[in-house]
């Protein structure tokens, strides 16, 4: 579909999250799964990314009924085949960061519900997923991305997958101790990574450079911070943004991406660079269908929209982003740095 975009650069645009919860929540099936968009695959990450939508807009039962679906879903050793569609399993690969993220979807849920009994019922869930993540940690510290079906590891890490991992880890800390229940290994664990993240680029694979998730992630997930934070996003601005339109998936390809350009405004919003947040975020007002659910990309600059999938994640994406600018619920500051930094971890 090829389309033509008008200059936007400051626009003010509304995000109504009731609406964007009801667009996840068409999705979702009566068990609890949410997929991509109907019809569509399911991974665990974007599932929990959709969960989290759902939660800021306000439907607390579907987001419930997600976390509940990860129970009966989960591997007795803590992981989640990477993919499957409607039941079968189409990718068998069991990934570090998908395993581990459940923890920063319920503490966002927790945030805003301050539902503990959710959270009692869900540790065994939380924990198998952290435990299975830390267990492919290296002994310099960052995370193999993943073991195969047989079991074997790739040794192979991700500084994306990585600094999700981190990120998880914190939230499972800060469920840990709202459940009174001591993990020291898991702040072992965390303080190697981090260190991993902030000084030894060299541990991961670097052909990801290319991505913009490998420029923002490190900054959003907490693992960089202060004026080293400023420096890294300052430093490939100009690699990754096109002005008035969004956010390159990859540098060297001309797919701006919907999904992306929202997580850079709460990696903004973490380090509180609210101006260019704000006008980040304004540049997605137009890219949206006609019933407002957003678009995954576009092309740049002949303004094709590819693929025409609607998903869940990616509406749960621009969802989080809107509440990291304003604050509509609790968790809007569930990625920024100052929040973390009166949880002591």
């Amino acid at each position: 579909m090829k389309i033509n975009l008008p200059q936007l650069s400051e626009k003010k645009s509304r995000v109504s999250v009731e609406k964007m919860g009801a667009f996840i929540a068409s999705i979702q099936k009566e068990n609890g799964e949410i997929p991509w968009s109907i019809g569509g695959k399911t991974d665990p990450w974007d599932h929990i990314e959709s969960a989290m939508g759902l939660c800021v807009g306000g439907f607390y039962q579907e987001a419930q009924s997600a976390y509940r679906w990860l129970i009966g879903t989960q591997l007795s050793d803590g992981s989640w085949w990477s993919e499957t569609l409607d039941g079968k399993i189409i990718n068998s690969t069991r990934e570090a960061n998908f395993s581990s993220y459940v923890a920063v979807g319920l503490f966002h849920y927790y945030l805003i519900t301050k539902d503990l009994n959710f959270l009692e019922e869900m540790w065994p869930v939380i924990s198998g997923g952290i435990r299975y993540a830390i267990k492919l940690q290296s002994p310099q510290g960052e995370i193999y991305w993943a073991k195969n079906k047989d079991g074997k590891v790739d040794k192979m890490a991700l500084l994306t997958g990585s600094s999700s991992v981190y990120m998880s880890i914190k939230c499972a800390l800060a469920i840990a101790k709202l459940l009174g229940k001591k993990r020291p290994s898991w702040y072992k664990a965390k303080a190697s990574l981090g260190d991993a993240i902030r000084f030894r680029p060299d541990l991961f694979n670097m052909i990801k450079s290319r991505y913009s998730m490998d420029w923002y992630y490190p900054v959003l997930c907490g693992a960089i911070s202060g004026e080293e934070a400023k420096r890294r996003i300052d430093k490939s601005w100009e690699k990754f943004i096109i002005p008035d339109w969004g956010v390159r998936c990859v540098s060297d390809r001309p797919w701006i991406t919907m999904a992306e350009t929202a997580e850079l405004v709460m990696t903004l919003a973490a380090i509180e660079d609210y101006t260019r947040a704000r006008a980040v975020f304004s540049w997605l007002s137009d890219k949206r269908f006609s019933d407002d659910s957003y678009w995954m990309g576009v092309t740049y600059p002949d303004g094709i929209i590819w693929p025409e999938e609607k998903t869940g994640w990616t509406a749960a994406a621009v969802i989080l982003a809107w509440d990291a600018l304003n604050e509509i619920t609790p968790a809007g500051r569930i990625f920024n740095h100052k929040f973390w930094d009166t949880w002591k971890l």
